[in-house]
């Protein structure tokens, strides 16, 4: 893996998905010796779904028309 002029990484992709990294996620670095560990900073549940689930509707409609058709049963 190379390190940019900017000092940015690509993680794989394997590594994100096993590691549950997806965009917006925090990360701490630690040094221990001569090993640099990266760390995924635990975030509320919550706040986690909202952060994967964002931009993956693909749906078109409206927040009413979504609950009318809830109500229709």
């Amino acid at each position: 893996m190379k390190v940019t002029g900017k000092g940015q990484v690509t993680i794989p992709v394997k590594v994100r998905e096993q590691m549950g990294i997806y965009p917006g996620s925090k990360l701490n670095f630690v040094i221990k010796g001569d090993a640099l560990l990266i760390e995924r900073v635990a975030i509320k549940a919550a706040t986690s779904l909202s952060q994967i689930m964002r931009g993956k509707g693909s749906v078109k409609m409206s927040t009413d028309e979504i609950l009318a058709l809830t109500r229709m049963v």
